[in-house]
Formats: C-alpha cells, sequence, structure tokens
C-alpha cells in the first residue's frame, strides 16, 4: 500500500459526477446483481450513489447479508478485506486497490509474530483496522465502540497486546484501569493531526457546541482535559465511533457541533441531522487514500471488473474467528 510519507499514486480522473454518470452506475451495478457500499469518509458523490453507506463493520456484515453476487466496497483496502472475510463466496471489488491506510500499515503479520513472541501468554486484540493477515493472527477483533467491552471481557489476570492505535489504546487503558495493556505505538495519520492545540482554539470560538471526538484521534486526551476542568461541560464531550456520532447527532440538542475525525463524515452528519451546524475541528482532516474512490474509479470498476480483492482461505478462516468471537461478547458494535 502506498506510505502517505512517500505520496499518494494519482487517483482516476476525468469523469465528473453528472446525473448521467449516476445512471450509469446504477445501470452497470444492476446488470452485475452488484451491492455498492460506501463508507462515512468517502467523497460525497460515492456516498450518495451507494446503496449503503456506514462504517467499515457495519458495510462487512451487509455484504455478508446482501443476496447480491459481487459487493463494490467503496472504502480503503483493508476493509474491502474484512467484506471477503465475512463473504468468503461472493466476489468483492474496491474500485482502487491502491487505497491504502496508514494505521493498518503501521503493524504488519511479522511485527505481530515478533510482538507475541515477547509475550507468549497474551491476549491480543486487534481494531478492524487491520490487514486480514493481521486478523489471522488475533485472538479477538474490536471496534472503537466496543474496544472497551472487550478488553473488559479479559481475564483480568492476563496481559493484552492491543494493536495497532496508540490512541484507541490510550483511551481503552483509560476507561479499563488496566495496567497489564501493552499498546502498539500505530496511528492514522489523519486522525492524530488533529490536536489539542486546535480543539482548544476551537471550542474558545464556538462556545455551547457540543464536541464529537472520534478515539482515533490525537485531540481525544485534550477533549477530556477541557472536560475535567470544567472548560467543557462534561455532558457536552463525546468520544464516539463514526457510527455512534450519527446516532448522538439525532439525540443532541446542541445547535452547533463541533466534530474531530476525517472530514468526510460531515456530509452524513449533516443529513442525520440537517438542522444542526456541524463544523470540523481541522477542515485539512481528508484521508488521500479515501478520496482515491473517485466517479472514475467506481465507473472503471463496474465497466472492467477490477480491482477484486481476495483473503488466502486459512487467512480468512482465522481472521474471521477473531472477528466472530468479537460479536459474541454481545456489542459488535457499527464499525471503526
Amino acid at each position: 500500500m502506498p506510505d502517505p510519507r512517500h505520496g499518494i499514486p494519482p487517483a482516476y480522473g476525468g469523469v465528473e459526477p453528472t446525473a448521467e454518470w449516476a445512471a450509469e452506475i446504477k445501470r452497470l451495478a444492476k446488470a452485475r446483481n452488484a451491492a455498492i457500499l460506501a463508507h462515512n469518509y468517502q467523497l460525497p458523490e460515492i456516498q450518495d450513489i451507494a446503496d449503503h453507506v456506514g462504517d467499515s463493520l457495519a458495510l462487512s456484515r451487509i455484504a455478508a447479508e446482501t443476496d447480491a453476487d459481487e459487493i463494490i466496497f467503496c472504502g480503503v483496502h483493508f476493509m474491502a478485506e474484512t467484506a471477503k472475510i465475512l463473504s468468503p463466496t461472493k466476489r468483492v471489488l474496491i474500485p482502487d486497490e491502491r487505497a491504502g491506510c496508514s494505521l493498518a500499515d503501521s503493524i504488519t503479520a511479522d511485527d505481530l509474530r515478533a510482538w507475541k513472541a515477547e509475550f507468549p501468554d497474551a491476549v491480543v486484540v486487534s481494531y478492524v483496522n487491520t490487514t486480514a493477515e493481521v486478523k489471522g493472527l488475533t485472538d479477538i477483533c474490536c471496534t472503537s465502540s466496543n474496544a472497551v467491552d472487550v478488553v473488559a471481557s479479559i481475564d483480568p489476570d492476563k496481559d493484552v497486546l492491543f494493536l495497532p492505535d496508540q490512541f484507541l489504546g490510550a483511551h481503552v487503558k483509560r476507561e479499563t484501569g488496566r495496567d497489564n495493556i501493552h499498546i502498539w505505538a500505530g496511528e492514522c495519520h489523519v486522525h492524530a493531526g488533529i490536536n489539542g492545540d486546535e480543539l482548544t482554539e476551537q471550542t474558545e470560538s464556538h462556545p455551547g457546541a457540543d464536541l464529537f471526538i472520534h478515539p482515533e484521534c490525537g485531540c481525544a486526551t485534550s477533549a477530556l482535559y477541557l472536560s475535567g476542568e470544567g472548560i467543557v461541560p462534561q455532558d457536552r464531550v463525546k468520544i464516539l465511533s463514526t457510527g455512534g456520532m450519527i446516532d448522538a447527532a439525532r439525540a443532541t440538542s446542541a445547535k452547533q457541533v463541533l466534530v474531530a475525525t476525517e472530514v468526510g463524515m460531515l456530509h452524513q452528519l449533516r443529513r442525520a441531522a440537517p438542522e444542526i451546524d456541524f463544523q470540523p475541528v481541522n477542515d485539512r482532516a481528508a484521508c488521500p487514500y479515501m478520496k482515491m474512490i473517485t466517479p472514475a474509479a467506481l465507473l472503471r470498476c463496474l465497466t472492467e471488473g477490477k480491482d477484486e480483492v481476495d483473503v488466502a482461505p486459512d487467512v480468512a478462516a482465522r481472521a474471521r474467528l477473531s472477528v466472530e468471537r468479537m460479536i459474541a461478547i454481545g456489542n459488535p458494535g457499527s464499525g471503526e
């Protein structure tokens, strides 16, 4: 997968999201008996053409339940892999297989094998934002909405290896009070870039606003500090998964909400609660990998049947167990 430090390959271009484009996308999808799934961080025009929009795990579960022959997963590569893991008999396509993820790429299967060798009796908990190979070496997966419950379900005397996101790991450690949790030093370069100084500045200039903070964000600790110091009332600070943000948007009485996550999320929030003024904490927090799924890429995918995502059957079987163990806890969450 491309590394953000080394530049992002150019996305497929030259196609505008016109009404004619939308009609052709729908026609091709029907002809292929394909379901189009789009992550919350996708371009608005991709979200609007999709059959389903949501978090990666929620979409993967929809993929497993649909009668479609093909799944067109508009997201990043590990998400399409997860859909394939849960839908082994379906054909899964991603409009651009180069769409990687800096967080998923922060730990490899070899890295995890070496870490496990240091702690042979530890329970491995992996965030769903990981590759299929890493999931295959995992004891139990988690999402940002159920990570605390997953870790709390593990024998308190057992060491836990939590990966790959250090900010989500810190959130879990705070909430569980667990001292024997070891956290991998990975991060999403977009979420990590939403910092505490920006959050403090935005809260000062938007008095009365609720704060919706994704736990992957570098500013999550700052949000809790602002709450703890009484600078922002506790009931206005909400640490939420992307799916949780949609639910909170429908429930809040606030007239304005500051949102700390990838900016694509604003499109769904504004659709869910059009009467609320949603503003990004950092308006530059756009994932270049997510934005590689362009109108041209989606048209190419449906026209040429590219790019197919496959997972080796033995890897998929092991990875599926780690996801099923999470679901068995009773709070599968809605995704990352």
